[in-house]
Formats: structure tokens, C-alpha cells, sequence
């Protein structure tokens, strides 16, 4: 495509259009000129093609593999991994007919409560900067795009699309804005998602600072740069700090703004174009026709495996583990049968097929008893989809009060217990000291009960470390006190976030951050350095293959590691040469927004407000009954992965609404809920009828999308 030429030709209108989205996953095509319209989908760990109505669901979605979890791939400490697995997803893109994967997402791990944590990689930045770096590497080898997400300090979930994240420049700098930095430098994605939230009072998808300064101008980013879905707020000021496309899109009042500011003259067209020409090139780049080779799903089930066992952490053993195969296993817990695998929200997959534990050990001829009469009890535990997903944040840190119980009443049987553990985020774990081994898989994707088997039965010998500290208790952490309680989220640790606050001021924590065990044993040398390279020498002096990681802390801050595979026996020299930093220090003073008034309800509200007045609670029961209606339809399907998933999404579209705004929600739902519908559910709520009527009936005139003005000439 000759993007100049192309630009030269287009109208206003196909402006307008080009940077605004449609249909929900797509850019708008200009038939007249050739453009075709780019697909895109949800990720980041596998592919969420929605074949039929949004939902949030997969029920509807094409059978894809749903891989490990960010929280699980980043503590395999192996680039590796999510390079074959981007390849992997990339694939599948391909097949179809995909182009852009919305992901990874590489947000700081700064509170263990927030619920979208099992989606980022690490509460380090170099970790998560070289891992997402990787995933994006194996994606866009195979000619599909990728978008970095969410640009930036999007560290919690219950305030989400109207918080105000109040953080200094240093700690942005240093921590937040750090893993993005690195992966537009080293991996050049196709695009940059802007999240919801404000940074210091001014929403991310029009602060010109962050997506032009500091994006554009300081890293030299030159691909796209899209909104979250519904995180616009004011298109024309959008558009003038460097947005150059709005997601989902089909709203008539944003193409409306864009037209009246381009003919008073309030936005210089040179802007439009900009946008309109980062898009352009986009879709050149990565524009293909749907390749109709199958991928090859049990490979893929199978690399989805092999990452699991790569990646789980064994936090305790005392020569419990590995089994050997003669002892008698009574097995407790619901996530045995019910493994969870993946988190619930918007990056839930239709897995092709499912490998649970009790699959794995079925397969395998694993005999079970009743408890009095076993050597060894396995219990499945962990966090369920109720305590944990996108869209809200954990109340607490603390496994679900039943699993406690049953745990403690297992401890006292005298006999051994080995704990595997599955969940996306820290808990407190106040039986450790009474139990024999506990084995972490985070959420291991559709095969990680093969994982858990291999594991377990020493096939495969553990490797991972922790990508994120594991608290004591949840009072530790530094932010406990202010998480997710109101609209301002207060940065004030500045960057003493995981480790470095912990190390700092000295308090216990019940598992540190790199920590993990091995079947094996490994002999680590000194660091030793010359200039800016450090070199250390890693043994196995045990009798197993197995892996270790060198880690090089500088000033206690993690500068660089190395993954190595070792047989017994073997030795070998890593070297390290951490990169050149920025050792500037810039202003860390943060503004935080006033807190609006919870009445009257105003466009920024969140969508639960609107019960305070009687037409309100009636808006809000007609709105919601869209999560009802899928509720209901859950519960009409078979028993099964379908039905929970279902389930899941249905449960995942309650919360989602309920912590929206108006303002978001119109920008969401496009030809579904309008900007003026948005209008007077807010005059309705706070009482001013005649306005709300007057709003509901006026309809905003745009013209015909350049699709749609194809069709008509057809006719």
C-alpha cells in the first residue's frame, strides 16, 4: 500500500472512520481506496476469536489453546517459553483469520489483591520487560501484530475506568513505566494499549505526556497507539495527545467531535493524519488473508504442558517429593477433577481439550484410597474464579475458608501432605509449617494436569522460581492499607514495590521473590565481574538433570538472569552484562484528584451509584439483566467446561458493569447504548426528567461509514 498516496485521497469522513474501531474487534475498512479492515482478539495467553455476541464469554469463541497464565510463564525465568509460545498463538491467529493479538500485558504486580494480576508477569520490571519482550518477539515472528497493554500504572481493578493512579515521575520512571520502555526498544510491538485510568488527574488516553513524550518522542515509538475498550473519554483532546485509534469504536459522537473540530478549525487536520498514517502502515504491515493450514493442536496441547511443568515453583519439600510410584495417594480437594487453569475475564479461551490432574493420573494407572489407609495425601487447592478475575479487585489474601478447614483437618491425620496449589496471585498460607511439600502451578493452561503428574512422580523436575514475593500476611505489604478503597490510588511507597520494600526494611516474608526448589542440588560460585560484565559458574551436584537460574542483584535491584539446564554433574559459566540505565532522578510528587460527589451521578460515576434514586434503580435493573439473561443461560447447558465457562462469563460481565461508567460504557457498547442514552441515564438518575427525555430522543447524525456507503451503492 502506498500509505501517502492513500492518505492524499481520503475524505473527512474516512478519517473519522479509519481512527475509530467496528464491530467490536475490527478497524474500519475504506472499500473505496482499497483498505481492508484488521482483525484483532483478545489474548494474552491464547486466542479468543468470538464468533457470535460479545459476551465476554467463550462459548461463542473458536476452539483455541489456552497456554499458562503471565503469573505462570514468569516464573519459569525462560524467554524461551513464551517465545514458542507467541509463535504458538500466532499460529492459531493465522488460522483465523486474526492479525492483531491484544496482548501481553505487562502491568506491575503492585498489590497481591489486585485481579487482574494472573495477566502481568512481575512485580520486577527488568523480569516483566524481558518476558513480554519475548512473547511479543514469538508473535510477531509469524507475522501477527501484537498490542502492549495497559499503557500505564493499571495496578488495580476496582476503580479501573475512572481511577486516578497519583504517582511521581521517579517511581513511574523507575518501576511502572519500566517494562514498557524496555519491550518498545527491544521488540518493537505493532501497537501500545492505553488503559483507563488517569495518571495524575488525567486520563491515560489523553495525557500527551505519556503517549507522546515519554512513548513516541523519548523510546521512538512508531506503530499504533489504541485505546483499551470503552477508555476514551474526550476524542478530539484524545487524538491531540497521540490516540491514534479508539477501541471498540461505532460511536457516533466520537466520529461527530472529529468532523466538527476538523471544520472549525479547533483540530488541525495535520493530527488526523498523523493517526490516520500510523493506522495505515499498520494494516499494511500485518493485513493477511486467513491461512487455512490447521494448526497442529496436539502439538500445541503438548507445548502448553511442557511450559506448565517448566514453569511451576516448588515452594516446600521435605523428601516428600517426588513420589515414587508404591505409595498409597487419597487425594483431597476440588481442583483435582476441576483443575483451574486459566483466570476469568476478558482473556478466557475455549480451550481445544483439557488435561486435568485426575485426566493425568486416570491415564497413567494412578491407584487412589480413602484417607486412613494412605502414605501420602495430595491436596488440590487454590483460588477459585469467585475470589479472583478481571473487573474487581480480592478483599483479601486468604484461600477460601472451606479449604482452610479442610486442610488443617487433613494436618491432623499424622499422615504426609503434599498441597499443589493453583491460583494467579499470593496467598496466605498459614499451614506451611504443618504440611510436607507444596508444589505452585499458578494457572497452568488446558495441560496442566500432565504438568502436575510429571511433576509429582519426578518425570519432570521442578524449576521455577517465584516471579513475585509471597507475603506472610497481607497487612506486610505496603499498600495494604489503601488498596482498592477509592477512586485515588496512591503511589506513596514510591518504588519500594515487592522485594525492594521487603529487603529494605527487613520483614520476613513467607516466600521471597527467585525463590524455588529443585529435585536436584546446584553449586553457585561468587559473582565475580570485570567492567560491566559478571560472570558466575552454576553446578548440578545432585544425581538429576535439572534447571537453575542465575540471578545478579545490584544495589539489592535485580540487573539480569540466566536460565540453565544442567545434568548432573555438569557445570557451566554464565555472563551477564546488565544494560546501561537512566541514573537521573526526576520530581516523584503526585496529584490526586478531588472525589466527585457520589450524587448527583455524573458520567464518571460508577454504574452502581445509579441506585440511589428510584428511575435509577430501574435503569441499572434493565442494564444488568444482560448479565442475568447469560447467567440464566449458563445454568441451562449440560454439566461440563462449557457451563463453567459460561458461568464464568456471565459472573465476569456482572462485575464488569457494576464497576463502569456511563461515560465508558457508551464508549463500549457503540451502537448499543449512544452517547446521549448515557446523557439522560444520568439527568433520569438525578431526577431532571425533561432533560433525560430530551437526551433519550436526541439521536447523534454522523454520516454512513465508508462500509456501509459501499452497501448502499450496491443497492
Amino acid at each position: 500500500m502506498d500509505t501517502e498516496n492513500v492518505l492524499a485521497q481520503m475524505t473527512a469522513e474516512e478519517k473519522a472512520a479509519l481512527v475509530s474501531g467496528t464491530n467490536f474487534m475490527y478497524t474500519n475498512p475504506i472499500p473505496r481506496l482499497s483498505v481492508p479492515s484488521l482483525s484483532m482478539a483478545d489474548g494474552p495467553h491464547g486466542l479468543r476469536a468470538q464468533t457470535g455476541e460479545w459476551d465476554n464469554g467463550v462459548s461463542q469463541s473458536e476452539p483455541a489453546t489456552a497456554f499458562p497464565t503471565a503469573a505462570a510463564t514468569a516464573s519459569g525465568w525462560a524467554p524461551e517459553n513464551l517465545r514458542k509460545m507467541g509463535r504458538a498463538i500466532a499460529e492459531e491467529c493465522r488460522y483465523y483469520g486474526v492479525h492483531t493479538l491484544l496482548g501481553p500485558g505487562v502491568n506491575i504486580k503492585r498489590n497481591p489483591l489486585c485481579g487482574r494480576n494472573f495477566e502481568y508477569f512481575s512485580e520486577d520490571p527488568l523480569l516483566a520487560g524481558i518476558m513480554g519482550a519475548a512473547m511479543v518477539e514469538g508473535v510477531q515472528s509469524v507475522g501477527v501484530g501484537v498490542s502492549l497493554k495497559h499503557f500505564a500504572l493499571n495496578n488495580s481493578e476496582n476503580f479501573r475506568f475512572m481511577g486516578n493512579s497519583a504517582a511521581g515521575e521517579n517511581t513511574m520512571r523507575k518501576i511502572y513505566l519500566k517494562p514498557f520502555e524496555y519491550i518498545v526498544k527491544h521488540a518493537h510491538p505493532a501497537t501500545v494499549m492505553c488503559a483507563y485510568n488517569r495518571i495524575n488527574g488525567v486520563f491515560c488516553s489523553e495525557n500527551k505526556w505519556l503517549l507522546t513524550d515519554v512513548l513516541r518522542d523519548e523510546w521512538g515509538f512508531d506503530g499504533v497507539v489504541m485505546s483499551d475498550w470503552g477508555a476514551v473519554r474526550e476524542r478530539v483532546p484524545a487524538l491531540k495527545a497521540g490516540l491514534d485509534l479508539e477501541m471498540p469504536g461505532d460511536t457516533a459522537i466520537c466520529r461527530r467531535n472529529i468532523l466538527d473540530a476538523i471544520t472549525d478549525g479547533t483540530l488541525p487536520e495535520e493530527i488526523l493524519d498523523k493517526a490516520c498514517r500510523n493506522i495505515l502502515n499498520w494494516v499494511d504491515k500485518y493485513y493477511k488473508p486467513a491461512d487455512n493450514t490447521p494448526f497442529d493442536r496436539k502439538a500445541h496441547h503438548k507445548l502448553a504442558g511442557e511450559i506448565a511443568a517448566d514453569c511451576a515453583v516448588l515452594m516446600k519439600n521435605d523428601g516428600t517429593l517426588p513420589l515414587s510410584g508404591n505409595e498409597k495417594l487419597h487425594i483431597a480437594g476440588e481442583l483435582f477433577a476441576n483443575m483451574r487453569y486459566q483466570g476469568a475475564g476478558s482473556s478466557m479461551i475455549n480451550p481445544t481439550e483439557i488435561t486435568t490432574p485426575k485426566d493425568a493420573f486416570e491415564k497413567n494407572g494412578v491407584i487412589t484410597c480413602s484417607a486412613e489407609e494412605s502414605d501420602v495425601i495430595l491436596v488440590f487447592a487454590g483460588l477459585t474464579d469467585d475470589y479472583e478475575s478481571e473487573s474487581f479487585d480480592r478483599d483479601n489474601m486468604r484461600l477460601p475458608e472451606d479449604q482452610l478447614r479442610e486442610i488443617d483437618e487433613l494436618c491432623k491425620t499424622g499422615k504426609k501432605i503434599v498441597v499443589v496449589l493453583f491460583g494467579g496471585s499470593p496467598v496466605e498460607l498459614p499451614f506451611t509449617d504443618r504440611i510436607n511439600a507444596l508444589l505452585n502451578m499458578y494457572l497452568p493452561g488446558q495441560n496442566g494436569g500432565t504438568a502436575v503428574y510429571e511433576l509429582l512422580f519426578g518425570i519432570k523436575n521442578p524449576s521455577g522460581k517465584l516471579a513475585e514475593t509471597w507475603p506472610m500476611w497481607y497487612k506486610d505489604v505496603p499498600s495494604a492499607k489503601s488498596f482498592g478503597k477509592t477512586l485515588n490510588e496512591i503511589y506513596s511507597e514510591g518504588c519500594e514495590v515487592g522485594y525492594r520494600y521487603y529487603n529494605k526494611h527487613d520483614i520476613p516474608v513467607r516466600f521471597p521473590f527467585g525463590y524455588g526448589l529443585s529435585y536436584t542440588t546446584f553449586e553457585k560460585s561468587d559473582w565475580e565481574h570485570s567492567g560491566n560484565t559478571y560472570t558466575q559458574t552454576i553446578t548440578n551436584t545432585g544425581d538429576r538433570a535439572g534447571a537453575e537460574v542465575a540471578q545478579l542483584y545490584i544495589d539489592g535491584e535485580l540487573k539480569g538472569f540466566r536460565k540453565v539446564r544442567l545434568e548432573p554433574g555438569e557445570s557451566v559459566t554464565v555472563e551477564i552484562t546488565p544494560e546501561k540505565e537512566d541514573d537521573d532522578n526526576y520530581p516523584d510528587e503526585y496529584i490526586v484528584s478531588p472525589d466527585p460527589p457520589i450524587f448527583p451521578v455524573t458520567l464518571e460515576s460508577r454504574f452502581n451509584d445509579l441506585r440511589q434514586t428510584f428511575p435509577g434503580r430501574v435503569i441499572h435493573y434493565i442494564v444488568m439483566s444482560v448479565a442475568r439473561r447469560h447467567a440464566r443461560d449458563a445454568e441451562k447447558l449440560p454439566h461440563g467446561h462449557e457451563k463453567v465457562n459460561k458461568r464464568k462469563g456471565a459472573l465476569f460481565m456482572k462485575r464488569i458493569l457494576e464497576n463502569n461508567s456511563l461515560r465508558s460504557m457508551t464508549m463500549c457498547a457503540g451502537k448499543n447504548m449512544p452517547y446521549n442514552y448515557a446523557q439522560s441515564f444520568m439527568e433520569l438518575t438525578n431526577g431532571h426528567f425533561i432533560k433525560g427525555i430530551r437526551h433519550l430522543r436526541k439521536k447523534i447524525i454522523v454520516p454512513k461509514l465508508p462500509k456501509d456507503e459501499k452497501e448502499s451503492s450496491r443497492r
